[in-house]
This record gives structure tokens, C-alpha cells and sequence, in this order.
């Protein structure tokens, strides 16, 4: 299949996120088994920084000017199509600095959408799907129909839209399409309002042909109020279109046979090297090597739906015989408490404020238990890894974590891990569980072992994304007239 994704983030050349490990993995697979596959991306700054983008610049016919499209190819059957722009990208960052969210958002992924259309038309593209992800791609499979219907050409037979996190919508001032580089008068964009704003990720949701999101439980949980974070409804009347396929973890870099983090190797035959990496990551950091109790470990952005919250609440259980250790960096109020946290309790907890992806190779090698206590998780992959590395996860019953992680206490003969409700008092539970856990060695090494022979390779998962690519493709197209006439208050 001619297989087109378009995304705002892409590893190993940016990445904030799962979104960027997700598309990475997921289209290397795809182009291994053969696919002609092809991503558009927004030209950031740093993506310069890698030699292989360095190759032919085409100009595109855009209002805005200087916007180009260069394009390389890192391995067989895989191109990527770089969308550059001087007033939009050429910044530090991918969505903000600072902690601030830049001002031109809705202009610059604007004018990608518009980017990835005219650079398809430049290079005669007619893509069998284009896969679009989050609400800065969410305008395409609208677009796309658009231009078609307007030019007289084919772009692409199906559109998938895929929700990594419902909580990010891409939402703007009702003026935002007068400031934009989009063509005038689209029909449907009236569709796209949502309590006065404009929901970007509402137009991916009306009108791509199939939806995705990233666990089967999320899907489940993204069409009530707990979770909707204000389109319930609108998912609700789509869910015949939506599927949740999990992902997968690359198992090239997540491998703790092959790690080229990690200071000692090891596998379920022979995890004396765990034991290295769990002594070498307590000398780094300083902590002290001699407690009896568990090292716990949290890598993540911190944010208020990771869970920070209920760990603060229950700190004083990190002043008991543990070890916690968290790396990561986000809203400021986190990191002022994570850091009175560590000064509460040196050589017992440690904060790094910091994202830096051999050490957290290291955490997850490192301990004893990994910590994701998230209010909601559309996938996660940390738990994943987690379980690959032995480390046995303690999760919160939400999304993703609940579909991979399977509780070792109601489930004694398949358990990998611990899971909880993500209240304070459901995580002080956990905790606790995790201590007994801990405490009855041959319970313990059998759910990591469990653990270690989960797979959750890529290989998997992308054989779900190419089953839903063959069967929207056999699906009658919807109306052209869908993309006129959606109901307005959808």
C-alpha cells in the first residue's frame, strides 16, 4: 500500500512524546514489511541538527512566503517530506518554550495542512490512506476533499485520524481561519466550532473516514464525561468509525539483552545484570545502596494527568525503607514540590529535572517497581517497558495501562504488575501491595519473569494497522456530500 502520514512529531528527528515513538516505530515497520510509506512533518529547527536532512528543496505555491518541502529518504521504502517555513518553524521548540504554548499554533499548523495538500499535489501523490495524528493534522481529511473535489484530482482513497490524547484539542479564537493560509470559504468549517472556539480536533473526528485511538479502553473511556474532556458527544455519534489498536514498543532500543544504556546486560535466563544496573543507578544518583526496601522509579512529563498529585500526597511513604527516584521536567509547581521533596529526604529520594533518555533506560533497569499513577492514559509505554525490563509496573486502572499491565494480586498464576484507582488512597494501597510484593521473593521474581516474556513488539501492532487499512479500503466510500453538509451541531 502508498501509505501517507502526517504528524507533528516524528522520532528520531522531534519528539516531546509517545506521539513521536508511535509514528517512528510504526512507520520504520510498515516500510520493513514492504509498504511505500511517506511522512510529512513540520521543518523544526532542531530537526536540522540530523546530516540525513540535508537534501532537495522544492518551493511550494503557498500564500505564505518562503514555504519549501524538503525531502530525504533514511531507509528503503520510507521518505520523509520535511515542511519548512521561516516565520513558523525556524524557532526553538516544537509547540512552545518555556513552559508557554506559542501564540501562532493555530497558524502554523494551518499552514502544514496546507503544506502537506500542496506538496502532495507537487509531487502527484494518490496515497491508498493518509494517516493523520492529533489535533495539528486534524484539518487534512477535510482538506483533502476539499482539494480533490476542487482540482479534479485523487489525494487519497480513505483518511484515518488517530486520537493519541482527547485532552489536546487544538482549540483557538472563532477569528483563527481569518488569520490562516487555508483556502476561503471550505464548506464544513462551521462544523468545526465547539463553545465558541474552534476545535481543531473536531474536524478530525467528523470527517476522516476511519478513527483510531491507542487502547481498546480509551476508545471505551473517550465517549463518557470523565474522559471526553468535552467531545463525549461528538465521539459518541462517531464510534462506529473508531477502533483502539495498541502500541507497540522498538524492540532495537527497549531491549534489555542489547541496551546500549545500560551497564550490564541481562535476560529472563540470567538477570544477575539487573541487580548491576539497579546498584549502578543508585550510585549515580547518589542514593544510598543499603536499605532492605524497594527502589521505585517515575519517568514522565510532569503534568497533573500524570499522577503527580497522588504521589505528593503520599510522600511520607517514600520516607519509609525505599527509594524513589523521578526524572522528568514540565509545569513548574511539580518541580518546586519534587525538589522541596528531595531536600526532604537526600540520599532517599532523588529528582532530576531533566529529560535525558539514558538515564531513563537506567530507571527502568534500575528498580524495583515503576510508578504510573495517571488520571487518565490513552496507551503509556513505559509500563511496557517496564515489564520487558523486569521492573514490575504499579498503574492506575485507566486506557492503555489497564489493556497491558495485569494485576499480580487478583490474577496470582498470569500477573505482570499492580494496579490501583487513581485516587490517593487507591495508590497508598498499591503502595502497600507493592511492599508485601516485594517481601515474598518467589512472588516477586515470578511476576517479573511473567513480565519479561510479554510481547509487545512493533511487528505486532502494526499488523493491526495494516488489517484496518485493507478493510477501510474495502469499505464504500461515505458521500461526497459529507463533507458539505455534516450536521452543525455534531
Amino acid at each position: 500500500m502508498k501509505i501517507v502520514h502526517a504528524t507533528a512529531e516524528f522520532f528520531p528527528y522531534a519528539k516531546i512524546g509517545g506521539l513521536a515513538d508511535m509514528v517512528g516505530s510504526l512507520t520504520s515497520t510498515l516500510s520493513d514489511k514492504g509498504h511505500d510509506i511517506s511522512v510529512f512533518m513540520p521543518g523544526y529547527q532542531e530537526v536540522f541538527k540530523h546530516p540525513d536532512t540535508m537534501l532537495a528543496t522544492h518551493p511550494l505555491p503557498l500564500k505564505t512566503e518562503g514555504a519549501t518541502v524538503r525531502v530525504f529518504s533514511p531507509r528503503k521504502n520510507l521518505t520523509i517530506y520535511l515542511l519548512c517555513n521561516r516565520m513558523f518553524f525556524d524557532r526553538p521548540g516544537i509547540y512552545g518554550n518555556d513552559g508557554q504554548d506559542f501564540k501562532d499554533n493555530d497558524r502554523r499548523f494551518m499552514f502544514f495542512s496546507r503544506g502537506v495538500i500542496e506538496a502532495m499535489r507537487l509531487f502527484k501523490m494518490q496515497a491508498d490512506v493518509v494517516h493523520c495524528h492529533d489535533w495539528q493534522t486534524a484539518l487534512l481529511p477535510m482538506l483533502i476533499r476539499h482539494v480533490e473535489r476542487r482540482y479534479g484530482v485523487t489525494l487519497a482513497t480513505k483518511t484515518v485520524f488517530t486520537i493519541h490524547n482527547i485532552a489536546f484539542q487544538g482549540k483557538f479564537p472563532i477569528q483563527a481561519f481569518d488569520r490562516s493560509d487555508l483556502p476561503d470559504a471550505i464548506p464544513g468549517f462551521p462544523n468545526l466550532e465547539h463553545d465558541g472556539q474552534v476545535n481543531m480536533l473536531k474536524g478530525g473526528i467528523l470527517f476522516a473516514d476511519q478513527l483510531t485511538t491507542v487502547s481498546p479502553r480509551y476508545a471505551g473511556e473517550i465517549q463518557t464525561a470523565a474522559f471526553g474532556c468535552g467531545l463525549e458527544e461528538v465521539v459518541a455519534m462517531n464510534a462506529h468509525r473508531l477502533v483502539g489498536l495498541l502500541n507497540g514498543i522498538d524492540s532495537t532500543v527497549w531491549n534489555p539483552i542489547s541496551d546500549v544504556h545500560l551497564p550490564a546486560h541481562y535476560s529472563i535466563d540470567n538477570i544477575h545484570g539487573k541487580y548491576v544496573c539497579r546498584n549502578e543507578l543508585l550510585k549515580k544518583l547518589s542514593l544510598e545502596p543499603e536499605f532492605r526496601g524497594p527502589v521505585f522509579g517515575m519517568v514522565c512529563r510532569l503534568a497533573e494527568q500524570k499522577g503527580l498529585d497522588l504521589v505528593l500526597a503520599n510522600k511520607e511513604f517514600f520516607f519509609g525503607e525505599t527509594r524513589l527516584i523521578i526524572l522528568g521536567s514540565g509545569e513548574h509547581r511539580y518541580e518546586e514540590a519534587l525538589c522541596q521533596l528531595k531536600d526532604a529526604a537526600p540520599g532517599k529520594i532523588s529528582f532530576c529535572k531533566c529529560f535525558n533518555e539514558g538515564m531513563s533506560h537506567l530507571v527502568e533497569a534500575g528498580c524495583d517497581f515503576f510508578l504510573m499513577p495517571s488520571l487518565f492514559e490513552p496507551c503509556g509505554l513505559n509500563q511496557m517497558y517496564s515489564q520487558v525490563y523486569g521492573t514490575v509496573p504499579l498503574v492506575s486502572r485507566v486506557g492503555g495501562l489497564f489493556d497491558t499491565v495485569t494485576d499480580a494480586d487478583e490474577h496470582p498464576e498470569d500477573g505482570t504488575g499492580l494496579m490501583f484507582p487513581p485516587t490517593a488512597d487507591g495508590f497508598e494501597d498499591g503502595l502497600i501491595r507493592a511492599l508485601r510484593l516485594f517481601e515474598e521473593k518467589p512472588r516477586l521474581v515470578a511476576t517479573q519473569h511473567r513480565g519479561m516474556q510479554k510481547d509487545f513488539r512493533w511487528a505486532n501492532a502494526a499488523t493491526a494497522y495494516e488489517r484496518l487499512y485493507q478493510n477501510s479500503l474495502r469499505t464504500t466510500s461515505p458521500p461526497k456530500e459529507k463533507y458539505d453538509t455534516a450536521p452543525l451541531h455534531q
